[in-house]
């Protein structure tokens, strides 16, 4: 027995070292992570919106004293003349039929943006836009302009100094703007006064809304989550919505379970569509942009016209006279080199690319022949003409 337990180790022995010898390495470090294929992995909060989580705008309507000449024409801006006559009136001065020319004012539109569970008391940016015939902002100050809801309720008061990216200067004879300088925008320049209620604590239900709606998505991102919960908890309803269910007995509140949820990568799926901007000449196509096995030939008749009058002069003592001298040189492109080429089935964006790039195609041709491609039905994408 002892003989045979040596005998059955040294064969164990020489097998493992066998396995050794023919097995490859196991790759680690950075080797390891390179093999592994890569995913386009998105979080779920750059994915979707957490219904009822969302901004409200505000919006409202002031006056900007302090201009250095650059306000509004009150000839020319009746709403102005109003409103700086009613301001006055509030503060005790009178200036009902008064003749009132001064350039120092503007009237300016309010806008911003309230934050979801914006507390009272804190404060937020806001934009300045002018409304009537100011020719810049610049070193103009907001007064106390009440910003409301959609709803019609006063939400934040905005007043501050207003800060401008663009400048405007002019002379008798020239003048240069740079920017937009009756666009300013006053940081922290309004503060909160009204709170939007909304108890998330008390929500037994989520709805995430999806930014690109597609029924795939949605569907990966209930997966995801029923996976990480190890319950049924999530359920797509449709290619914009995914409803939670939020669990009984979950150890968090909420919050930690939209926190724990956000965190969670899926692979958002596209269509395949190709983006065209017909004013630009810019085209986007997607990954999954595939052409069918097709011909293309791009060339155009080209004829250049080209005016280059000569001046003759007389021979000296010849009595003559000078004369233009018309001369034209016509040139004919008929792009002679421009040849058909066949783009196989089931090609790829990146040789799609290449073969059109291989023709010498431009952004404005090649918007031509991806419309010719998919009227001949062979491109198997979407088009969108912005």
């Amino acid at each position: 027995m002892p003989m045979r337990a040596a005998l059955l180790q040294r064969l164990l022995a020489i097998a493992l070292a066998i396995a050794c010898a023919v097995a490859p390495p196991l790759a680690s470090g950075a080797a390891a992570d390179a093999a592994r294929p890569t995913t386009a992995l998105s979080r779920i909060k750059d994915l979707a919106d957490i219904e009822g989580v969302r901004q409200n705008q505000l919006v409202g309507y002031g006056l900007v004293v302090g201009l250095n000449g650059t306000g509004d024409t009150l000839n020319n801006s009746p709403f102005t003349r109003q409103s700086l006559t009613a301001m006055l009136e509030r503060l005790g001065v009178n200036t009902r039929g008064a003749n009132l020319r001064t350039a120092n004012v503007a009237a300016v539109m309010v806008t911003a943006n309230l934050p979801a569970f914006s507390t009272q008391g804190t404060r937020l940016d806001v934009t300045v836009s002018a409304l009537g015939d100011a020719s810049s902002l610049q070193g103009g100050t907001l007064l106390v302009t009440p910003l409301l809801g959609a709803d019609g309720e006063v939400y934040a008061v905005a007043q501050g100094p207003i800060a401008i990216a663009g400048f405007a200067a002019q002379g008798a004879a020239a003048s240069i703007t740079q920017g937009v300088p009756t666009v300013g925008r006053i940081a922290n320049g309004a503060l909160i006064e009204r709170e939007i209620e909304f108890r998330l604590d008390l929500q037994r239900g989520l709805r995430l809304a999806l930014r690109n709606p597609d029924f795939t998505t949605a569907r990966r991102i209930a997966l995801a989550i029923n996976e990480f919960m190890g319950a049924p908890i999530a359920e797509p309803l449709n290619p914009s919505a995914v409803a939670i269910r939020v669990p009984e007995r979950h150890p968090g509140n909420i919050v930690s379970l939209i926190t724990d949820i956000e965190q969670l990568r899926v692979e958002p799926d596209i269509p395949a569509r190709v983006i065209i901007d017909e004013r630009s000449g810019i085209v986007v196509m997607g990954r999954d942009v595939r052409v069918s096995t097709v011909a293309v030939a791009q060339g155009n008749l080209t004829v250049t016209i080209a005016e280059q009058p000569m001046v003759a002069q007389p021979e000296p003592l010849s009595l003559g006279e000078t004369a233009v001298v018309p001369r034209t040189t016509v040139q004919v492109d008929t792009e002679g080199e421009r040849r058909l080429a066949l783009v196989e089935a089931g090609v790829s964006l990146r040789e799609l690319v290449d073969g059109l790039n291989a023709l010498g195609v431009g952004p404005r041709d090649l918007i031509a022949i991806l419309q010719a491609i998919k009227a001949a039905g062979a491109l198997q994408a979407e088009i969108e003409v912005m």
